[in-house]
C-alpha cells in the first residue's frame, strides 16, 4: 500500500479506541485500529465503506 494520510474520527474521545480511515483513493477505503498503527490495515470497497457510514448515519444498527 502506497503512504497514505490517516485520519481519526472527531467524535473520538482521545482514549485510543477509535479507528482511523486514509481518503484519496477512489476504488478503495483503508480502515485502520488507531491503538495499532503499524499494523494491518482493512481495505473496503469504497461503494460499500459509503453505504455503510450512511446506515450508521441513518441509525440503521441502533445502539450500542
Amino acid at each position: 500500500m502506497t503512504p497514505v494520510s490517516w485520519r481519526k474520527s472527531t467524535y473520538s474521545d482521545g482514549g485510543g479506541g477509535c479507528i482511523e480511515v486514509a481518503d484519496g483513493d477512489t476504488d478503495v477505503m483503508p480502515v485502520r485500529d488507531s491503538k495499532d498503527p503499524q499494523g494491518p490495515s482493512l481495505l473496503f470497497p469504497s461503494d460499500a465503506w459509503r453505504s455503510f457510514v450512511a446506515a450508521v448515519q441513518a441509525s440503521e444498527f441502533g445502539t450500542v
